[in-house]
């Protein structure tokens, strides 16, 4: 599990989070929704140790992250951020096999490009291996990434994966795609993910709890089908119910 306590967060007097407290199981897809500047991606970036909080403390298996050294987490949990360009000449190739890096000193080069190649395969990058990254399309570029953090927890029990915004450069098929992957890992390999988004009907279609976030805190939270809701969404987002209801399935 990880865990997040009364979490603050702020800069040059600006609060960004205040008081969050949210549990994240392994097992299930928990989707942090919300309007921009709601503080989504800074929470998540406190829950994987890049931002510190100013107040509060973040635990992973009972553990503050301090606790664990860098390779020991990575080994916990992979992380996709918004931003991932990639200005220098790798191909897409060997981008996924960066996700192997944690496991360098098992010394077993060869499983380490056996789980790169599969995890291409599965994120239907695999006729873009030999392809430099910087010619890929966004949407190309994302596919290698997420591919790069599935390589990272392939295999690993319990382990976790920290996404923002997956999504959101893919088309149509390959959102569904992706995000049906996740949800057959999180049921087949116990992987808990967080992931932040902002489409409500995927977060509907393939989460299992939702935390709505507005101005720093967590102000709903729950199981899809009584969290997403046109009055909760047009409270949230400050929109018509009559709006919002064509985005909670309603």
């Amino acid at each position: 599990m990880i865990r997040a306590k009364d979490i603050c967060y702020g800069v040059s007097r600006q609060v960004i989070l205040w008081d969050v407290s949210a549990e994240f199981r392994t097992g299930q897809i928990s989707a942090i929704l919300g309007p921009n500047g709601a503080g989504k991606s800074t929470l998540l970036g406190c829950l994987t140790g890049a931002i510190e909080p100013t107040s509060g403390s973040v635990e992973i298996r009972g553990r503050g992250l301090s606790d664990y050294s860098l390779t020991e987490l990575a080994r916990m949990r992979a992380v996709l951020s918004q931003s991932h360009a990639v200005r220098f000449p790798f191909t897409a190739r060997e981008i996924v096999l960066m996700g192997r890096n944690p496991y360098a000193s098992a010394g077993d080069a060869r499983e380490d490009e056996e789980i790169a190649d599969e995890a291409l395969h599965v994120m239907d990058a695999w006729a873009l291996r030999d392809r430099l990254v910087p010619s890929l399309s966004g949407g190309e570029q994302q596919r290698v990434h997420i591919a790069r953090v599935l390589a990272q927890v392939w295999a690993r029990d319990d382990a976790y994966l920290l996404l923002d915004e997956p999504t959101s450069a893919l088309d149509l098929k390959h959102q569904y795609q992706t995000l049906d992957l996740i949800r057959g890992l999180c049921d087949t390999e116990n992987l808990g993910v967080v992931v932040v988004m902002h489409d409500l009907t995927l977060a509907r279609r393939f989460a299992d709890r939702v935390y709505f976030m507005k101005a720093g805190s967590i102000v709903q939270e729950g199981v899809c089908r009584d969290v997403i809701n046109p009055r909760t969404i047009g409270d949230i987002y400050g929109i018509p119910e009559e709006y919002a209801a064509l985005h909670a399935g309603a």
